[in-house]
């Protein structure tokens, strides 16, 4: 028994090392935190926010924060937003699935002039893990989330996860 406790040791350092993914370690990883981020619950406090929506169409089909515009990532369009929202200081939120996307679109409005650009950390993904309501194209509350692909779902804990 004495001789198993270092295994036991290794075991549960690499399994908690290689487990469950998280959105935070993701994160880290992957953005070059270049757009400051919003949480979730600062974003509850103050709803003075213009909500931004970076996936793809399909994806904004399922699921949504609630009074977020579409503003795509492929098809993301500089005039179409300079229309939308003319006000280069209206305070803006843009999210995604987890938070990369957002980001170059955070970094995108920065570089077309507007001034107060956040990222809502761990975006739909950790809204919704939270339990914080989304919303499906008809404005109802759903408990579906489009969970953009196989891998990256498994960062979506809680809601039903919608792939397509």
């Amino acid at each position: 028994m004495k001789n198993l406790l270092p295994f036991a040791t290794l075991f549960l350092c690499l399994f908690k090392s290689h487990g469950q993914p998280r959105i935070e370690d993701t994160l880290k990883k992957l953005n070059n935190h270049s757009v400051p981020y919003i949480t979730t619950k600062e974003l509850k406090l103050h709803t003075h926010y213009t909500l931004l929506d970076a996936r793809e169409s399909k994806e904004y089909a399922v699921s949504r924060l609630a009074e977020a515009l579409w503003i795509g990532y492929e098809t993301f369009n500089a005039t179409d937003i300079q229309s939308l929202i003319p006000h280069k200081n209206t305070p803006l939120v843009v999210y995604c699935s987890i938070g990369i996307r957002s980001e170059h679109i955070g970094e995108k409005l920065r570089q077309l002039g507007y001034t107060k650009v956040l990222n809502l950390y761990g975006d739909i993904f950790k809204w919704k893990n939270q339990g914080n309501p989304v919303y499906n194209s008809r404005g109802q509350e759903t408990d579906s989330v489009h969970a953009y692909n196989r891998y990256w779902g498994r960062l979506l804990t809680h809601g039903e996860k919608v792939y397509h």
